[in-house]
C-alpha cells in the first residue's frame, strides 16, 4: 500500500454543452464566463458518455480552457466536438495542480493526453 493519497477536490464549476444554443457560444458552450478568469486550477474535458478526454491545469483557468477550442495547436484540435462536459477545480497552488494533473490523467487514463502519461 503506498503512503500518498491524493483526492482530487470536487469541482468548482461544472459547464455542459448546450444542444441547440441561442446564445453566443464555442462549440455548443454558452457558459464560459462561469469558468474564473485569473484563478489557477485545473480541467478536465469528458464526452458524452463521462469518459474523460483531457486533463490540464492553467495559471488562469478561462483564458486556458478557450485556448484549447480556438487555437490550432491544442491537441484537442481534431475532438472539440466530443467535449460535451467541462469541470474546473480552483488550485491556485503550482505544485498541487502538477499533482492533481499527473494523478488524473493516470487514474482516470484520460483518452488524448500524450505527456505526464504513464499507464500506455
Amino acid at each position: 500500500m503506498g503512503l500518498i493519497q491524493i483526492i482530487v477536490p470536487a469541482p468548482d464549476v461544472t459547464i455542459t454543452k448546450q444542444e441547440n444554443p441561442v446564445l453566443s457560444n464555442i462549440y455548443g458552450f454558452t457558459d464560459f464566463h462561469l469558468i474564473p478568469r485569473d484563478k489557477g486550477g485545473i480541467f478536465m474535458f469528458y464526452n458524452d458518455k463521462d469518459e474523460l478526454l483531457f486533463c490540464g491545469k492553467a495559471r488562469k483557468l478561462r483564458p486556458r480552457i478557450k485556448k484549447h477550442f480556438e487555437d490550432s495547436v491544442s491537441v484537442m484540435k481534431a475532438k472539440r466536438d466530443e467535449v460535451a462536459k467541462i469541470e474546473v477545480c480552483v488550485v491556485e497552488d503550482a505544485v498541487h495542480r502538477d499533482i492533481y494533473e499527473t494523478f488524473i490523467i493516470n487514474q482516470r487514463r484520460a483518452r488524448y493526453n500524450v505527456e505526464k502519461v504513464f499507464y500506455k
